[in-house]
């Protein structure tokens, strides 16, 4: 007998498939459900494991779970008439033509042959070269000793012409081209610059777009009556960080910092300021989170006071005898919030978010994202039959309810409102013969008032699409290009995301954008006058 009949075995049992005896009904307790579920859960990750391991060996492994239905439900795909793009609509009507050229015939035209007009054929082609100017500046001596000297023309500043400079701003930020590819191509067109200059042109000196980008955010918030949130990693230095976007239909702003926690959004919020306030509406946060009533007390003494930046605020807090950490954060996400209201933002601002406890200023109304809610119950599988019916019911349910939530948003009336809360209440509270369904459908019961806010504010979103759509280009630039390592890198990269995607919200070209404000004409109104304007059409 040869071999290790210890292998054998193992081998069986890794090859044989686990099965629960069969509990009879008296049996299966709460507790016994439960831990059925358990199991059935951890059978269900270590089939994941499985196919991933598969994955890598290139083996077909179990189809995925198929995204979430919710936003297509009733939705049935038709056929369109005709193939999109097959519309017929006069193509060089807005396109400026720079040369006419007449062709004659190939062949002698013949004596007493009549000029029938012209067969015209418009060819679209574009000019890619470099163009280099050399500008003399006279140099004068006046009698009395005076150098007087001739100026450069207005858009110029340093070696590289506007359009240039442009194009490489337009090619790294919208184009997601790499700087050695961009420096590779700039080369090959016969654009003499270096490695350490074309890092310059994108990092340095963009202060001009920083302070455009912060008025998109000071001015979004002013207007809007709601905003889309939502944050992505962003490492810098080879440190974890984070990206926060802010924005919606009119504008985009995103910031990256090194937390994503609730004190960090209320600084993103701030605008750039330093300052702490002591507001009433502060307080009411610091007593929701639980504050101890005598710290209350300590603050309320001082309500209204304004700390110039965090220095003073900490040595107040030290003065007053607040050094617990909690105690202290606390406090100063109560004092940040504040001093947001307290710089123009909208106290009424609702907050669309995917649940993320950072983004719940717990006093500001917040409103959840339906798709998210939906997407928890999409993950659960039932271990038997009856649980994949009742799963596959309630999310039915959920469905519908959310077609007729559809339906509200065009016509808001009170007798859809009621039927909207009848269903919901119905559906999130109902008991089926699945544990862990119950007790996911209790706790998103829990969230009624952030799910259904949409009946009181009908202009609002049901889903934080807007805000992964917006995040989805700060990601594909991430993934291409990698983190940021210096600090103009990480700001430049924020900035340039923001206007790009505010542009294509208000309709501006970006291409257009980039080279009016290179080249200081500045013909392009600003951006956050555009919101204001866009919002005025909207709103009135």
């Amino acid at each position: 007998m040869t071999g290790d009949p210890r292998g054998d075995l193992t081998e069986g049992v890794a090859q044989s498939t686990f099965k629960l005896p069969e509990i009879p009904e008296e049996e299966r307790t709460p507790l016994v459900v439960s831990l059925l579920e358990i199991i059935h859960y951890q059978q269900e990750m270590i089939q994941g494991l499985k196919d991933e391991v598969a994955r890598l060996k290139e083996q077909k492994t179990k189809p995925k779970l198929r995204p979430s239905a919710l936003n297509k439900k009733g939705s049935k795909k038709r056929k369109p008439d005709k193939r999109p793009g097959s519309k017929k609509r006069n193509k060089l009507e807005s396109l400026e033509i720079h040369d006419r050229i007449n062709v004659s015939p190939e062949e002698p035209v013949p004596v007493n042959s009549r000029f029938k007009g012209y067969q015209t054929y418009t060819v679209q082609d574009l000019v890619i070269a470099p163009r280099n100017t050399v500008y003399r500046l006279e140099r004068w001596r006046t009698p009395d000793g005076k150098i007087l000297k001739g100026k450069l023309p207005d858009g110029i500043s340093g070696h590289f012409g506007a359009t240039l400079t442009s194009f490489i701003l337009y090619q790294y930020y919208h184009a997601h081209v790499t700087q050695p590819l961009l420096w590779e191509q700039l080369v090959d067109l016969g654009v003499d610059i270096s490695v350490g200059q074309l890092n310059r042109i994108i990092t340095e000196g963009n202060e001009r777009f920083h302070e455009e980008k912060a008025e998109i955010l000071r001015v979004g918030l002013e207007v809007s009556s709601y905003v889309n949130v939502d944050d992505t990693g962003a490492r810098h230095r080879g440190k974890n960080g984070y990206c926060t976007h802010i924005g919606n239909e009119l504008f985009a702003y995103f910031e990256s910092t090194g937390s994503k926690s609730r004190r960090n959004f209320l600084q993103i919020l701030r605008q750039g300021h330093k300052d702490f306030v002591l507001s009433e509406p502060g307080l009411e946060l610091m007593g929701l989170q639980k504050m101890p009533k005598g710290h209350l007390e300590q603050l309320r003494a001082h309500l209204g006071r304004r700390f110039e930046d965090d220095e003073a605020w900490q040595e107040f807090l030290l003065s007053l005898g607040i050094t617990k950490s909690r105690h202290v954060r606390i406090a100063t996400e109560g004092a940040l919030l504040g001093s947001v209201l307290d710089h123009g933002v909208n106290p009424k601002l609702i907050v669309v978010s995917d649940d993320a406890g950072q983004f719940n200023l717990l006093i500001l109304l917040h409103a959840l994202c339906w798709i998210h809610a939906e997407r928890l119950l999409a993950k659960l599988v039932g271990f038997n039959e009856n649980h994949r019916n009742d799963l596959a019911q309630v999310r039915g349910q959920i469905w519908d309810l959310y077609q007729i939530l559809k339906l509200y948003k065009q016509n808001p009336n009170d007798t859809l409102a009621a039927e909207i809360r009848e269903r919901y209440d119905f559906i999130f509270t109902q008991k089926t013969s699945y544990e862990t369904l119950n007790q996911l459908l209790t706790r998103l019961n829990k969230n009624k008032s952030e799910l259904l806010l949409v009946l009181e504010h009908p202009e609002l979103p049901l889903h934080n699409n807007l805000s992964e759509g917006d995040v989805r280009e700060y990601v594909k630039k991430r993934k291409i290009s990698g983190s940021t390592r210096s600090d103009d890198g990480r700001r430049s990269r924020d900035s340039f995301a923001s206007l790009k995607k505010t542009c294509r919200k208000l309709g501006v070209s970006f291409w257009h954008y980039l080279k009016d404000r290179v080249s200081g004409l500045y013909r392009i109104e600003p951006l956050s006058e555009l919101i204001r304007q866009r919002a005025q059409e909207a709103f009135g």
